[in-house]
């Protein structure tokens, strides 16, 4: 299979069991997230239907198989932050480093342009080295670093804060 075939789409309920077992890789893995335990296909069923318009779910679809997803999340609840979008990126362990973060990250861009957000945010491992050079490719630029933002696995750990103007 080659990215060519590389499909973005919305997604739905049907994709909820792709996205947590992808989900739940990126949990085990520990590079990009402080999340500790893992989900399940229900949860994230909920999780799909209680979300709306402006912060859409993305998936990456290579003949028929989910390979990864996005989506666009609400940075927080003050009206003042209505154009500012959190978003997460994550890819199947056998696709990473071969397009596909690329492919999800330039659609929620595009996604978020059309929504109307001035800004995307995000919180990322310093040692997820594929992913910051991801984000730094696709013109995202380092704001800051939260020290010991989370415990994880009995250790206090960093995480850089990065920002791209729309």
């Amino acid at each position: 299979m080659t990215l060519d075939a590389l499909t973005i789409r919305d997604a739905g309920e049907a994709d909820a069991a792709a996205i947590v077992t992808i989900y739940n890789q990126g949990i085990a893995d520990r590079i990009a997230t402080l999340e500790t335990e893992e989900r399940t296909p229900e949860e994230r069923k909920h999780w799909l239907a209680a979300r709306g318009p402006r912060h859409p779910v993305l998936v990456a679809e290579l003949d028929g198989t989910v390979v990864g997803w996005g989506s666009l999340n609400q940075f927080n609840p003050r009206k003042a932050y209505d154009f500012v979008a959190d978003f997460s990126v994550y890819v199947e362990r056998a696709w990473r480093g071969k397009g596909v973060g690329g492919g999800l990250l330039r659609a929620l861009i595009a996604r978020a342009k059309q929504l109307d957000y001035h800004k995307l945010v995000l919180s990322a491992f310093p040692w997820n080295a594929a992913g910051m050079a991801l984000y730094q490719r696709y013109g995202f630029r380092t704001v800051g670093i939260y020290k010991e933002q989370g415990l994880l696995d009995g250790e206090w750990v960093d995480t850089i804060i990065m920002e791209k103007i729309l």
